[in-house]
């Protein structure tokens, strides 16, 4: 059989909304868990004293996770409908975990926006929906979860959908064609099949809505883009880096360089899903295997690119940067870590050239001392030590980033002007 088109989905909102439930309700539904493995999450469940925490345990199968209840680490897992293979970047809710939340959103090419319908939009639901939107995922599904315990009410439904849109809205998302699904994960309600309990909805299901995604355009014809996201050693193999392919197209017997290093080497084979691929094209999460190059040549946060068109290297940029979270204010000098791409470095921000106006995108003033929480504003960045890293405009996946400080993501941005490296 053919392959289905591929797809990367990221689950975000508040903890405790039931993201993990929701995936776990999705992979039952699609066949990939049995009612066998049911049964024994709902044991550990009952347990461990979590009696509606069956489906999250699917997801959370870390030891740790399952008892305090959490999403820790960003966890993949596969599932098909009946149009796309779908990989599911399970993004932690909890807020201490928004770093890992950014390495997948970075790779999303679709988001489910989940929203309690007894709690709403909550802070983190916000949180989530910023960075979302400034990391340039284009496509967003709203599911309203825990409509069980709202008692399928349809008020209950209407006033979450509306805090929902309201915030989307706020941050100039166009809301009308965004489908907004009621739907229990925990009960099954509206995920597979259409529910009989709320027959006041006349929506797509949960799968009905995953299915009416469209595919991302493939940016084959820019030049090879992949970022580096681990490297492992394998016996028989040497050195196999593994990261997505972001735009353009890599071969067997390529000549490619790794970016800040500059090391060159020929691609041998490439491999996904433990099969051997002629060509890797965007979106493609596959490992190579490289001649001539070891584990020191090449790290998390390289860019490999083609010898003839090489990715560039960084001596500093022009951003634009939303402050989400600081608790006071931002001056020239703030060193932070920018996670761009796979890359997580130390920058300084050497100036603050403007502050903007969040609701017209005009300019509020030029060259303001210091910007704080809900400041949108133009800086000017310089990396610590070496970066590969482009426009925005250019190479979005490459170009945009958050920043990090205290264990808080404290603001996201993209690149819009870069100084090349001598």
């Amino acid at each position: 059989m053919a392959e289905k088109p591929h797809m990367n989905l990221i689950f975000i909102g508040h903890v405790d909304h039931g993201k993990s439930t929701t995936v776990g309700r999705l992979l039952f539904e699609t066949g990939v868990i049995t009612q066998r493995d049911m049964d024994r999450f709902k044991e550990i469940a009952a347990q461990t004293n979590r009696p509606t925490f069956e489906f999250a345990f699917v997801m959370d199968s870390l030891k740790e996770e399952q008892e305090r209840g959490i999403t820790i680490d960003v966890a993949h897992r596969d599932f098909q409908t009946d149009k796309y293979y779908f990989t599911i970047i399970d993004a932690p809710g909890h807020k201490d975990f928004v770093k890992n939340m950014i390495t997948g959103a970075s790779q999303a090419d679709a988001a489910v926006l989940v929203v309690s319908a007894v709690d709403g939009v909550q802070a983190q639901t916000r949180e989530h929906a910023i960075l979302a939107n400034v990391l340039g995922i284009k496509q967003i599904i709203i599911g309203v979860n825990k409509m069980d315990a709202a008692k399928y009410e349809q008020q209950k439904f209407d006033t979450a959908k509306q805090s929902a849109v309201d915030l989307l809205k706020s941050l100039g998302v166009k809301t009308d064609a965004i489908p907004i699904i009621a739907y229990s994960a925990y009960k099954g309600d509206n995920v597979a099949k259409k529910s009989e309990n709320m027959p006041w909805y006349s929506g797509p299901t949960l799968l009905d809505a995953l299915n009416n995604l469209v595919l991302p355009p493939k940016p084959t014809d820019k030049p090879l883009r992949l970022p580096i996201q681990d490297v492992y050693t394998v016996s028989g193999f040497g050195t196999v880096p593994v990261g997505r392919v972001e735009t353009g197209v890599m071969k067997p017997g390529d000549m490619v360089v790794v970016m800040p290093g500059g090391k060159k080497a020929e691609v041998k084979s490439i491999e996904m899903h433990h099969k051997q691929l002629s060509k890797a094209e965007p979106g493609d999460n596959v490992g190579f295997n490289i001649k001539g190059l070891d584990k020191k040549d090449i790290k998390r946060g390289d860019v490999v690119g083609p010898s003839s068109n090489p990715p560039t290297i960084i001596e500093d940029f022009t951003a634009q940067i939303i402050v989400l979270h600081h608790q006071n204010v931002i001056a020239r000098g703030y060193t932070p870590v920018f996670h761009i791409h796979t890359a997580q470095i130390a920058c300084t921000i050497v100036d603050i050239l403007e502050k903007k106006d969040p609701k017209t995108g005009q300019t509020q003033e030029k060259n303001p001392e210091t910007i704080k929480t809900g400041d949108i504003a133009i800086v000017k960045v310089k990396p610590t030590k070496p970066l590969s890293a482009e426009k925005y405009g250019e190479f979005p996946q490459l170009g945009r980033f958050a920043v990090r400080d205290m264990g808080e993501t404290v603001g996201a941005g993209v690149i819009l002007d870069i100084t090349p490296a001598k």
